[in-house]
């Protein structure tokens, strides 16, 4: 009987998670195991789109909103049309379920049908950046390996935020998500997090393979030649890494500074003109 106990708690475990990668499909029936007690190179070996992913590139990403009904649920056909409205306007990238996308009060199953949606609208088409970061880092490698097992492009993590984490444990913060195998962008917003992942910091991690790009949302257009200088400290080319501006007000002179392009919440309404 207590066997059967074991089994029947393991499959409920299974179905409120909503997500079961399909390296630990064979362990369903067995105590529930958390992605914590998995090895990163177990965890980095999830997903089959490592070979069918759209770079990151320069140019104007819309930070987008998700559409709801008046109940609360997801509009999927209106997310439907907002996806492919961002591709008929010349947006460069796609930036979801971000702090715009209302990623924080989302569950596993609402992001995963936001994802489903979007690889199905414009896989191919445009970059896929997906918002896995939270205060939580076994919640983050939860939500990317999601992201990975959708066929999404890339990541976009933001500093754990309230906790106030040194920089040495933001760094390996960073390099232990980007060993998942998803391309990362780094998100670095102190105004709301209350952390800021410095300059010098992040040319340490420029050199990991799988990051790939930096949201930058000080508002501080000098941070350009920051990171750049320190990617070059560290032995790394100047432009290693891609710079998107996270602060909408200061994005122009972000790009003339040296910047790549940026994550636009006002790309949401005007896609033109922040790609041009």
């Amino acid at each position: 009987m207590k066997n059967l106990h074991i089994v029947a708690a393991a499959s409920l475990a299974s179905c409120v998670q909503g997500f079961v990668p399909v390296h630990k499909q064979q362990h369903v029936l067995s105590p529930p195991l958390s992605v914590s007690a998995l090895e990163p190179p177990t965890l980095a070996a999830a997903g089959s789109n490592s070979d069918d992913r759209t770079p990151l590139r320069q140019g104007s990403y819309v930070a987008l909103v998700t559409p709801m009904t008046p109940t609360g649920a997801i509009d999927l056909q209106q997310l439907r049309s907002l996806l492919q409205f961002h591709l008929q306007a010349g947006t460069d990238g796609l930036c979801i379920l971000g702090t715009t996308g209302e990623a924080a009060v989302m569950t596993m199953a609402e992001r995963k049908t936001v994802l489903d949606v979007a690889v199905e609208e414009v896989k191919g088409k445009i970059p896929i950046l997906v918002g896995t970061g939270t205060i939580d880092p076994e919640h983050v490698k939860e939500q990317t390996l999601q992201a990975i097992d959708c066929g999404c492009d890339a990541s976009l993590v933001v500093t754990p935020y309230y906790v106030k984490p040194p920089q040495r444990a933001l760094i390996k913060h960073f390099e232990t998500m980007a060993d998942l195998g998803l391309p990362v962008c780094i998100y670095n917003v102190p105004g709301r997090t209350g952390v800021d992942f410095l300059p010098e910091s992040i040319g340490q991690v420029a050199g990991h393979p799988n990051i790939v790009a930096v949201k930058e949302a000080t508002g501080d257009v000098s941070r350009v030649a920051q990171i750049q200088d320190a990617c070059e400290k560290n032995g790394y080319k100047r432009d290693e890494l891609l710079l998107l501006s996270g602060d909408d007000g200061s994005t122009d002179e972000f790009v003339l500074q040296g910047g790549h392009g940026c994550i636009s919440v006002t790309a949401n309404v005007a896609p033109s003109a922040m790609h041009q």
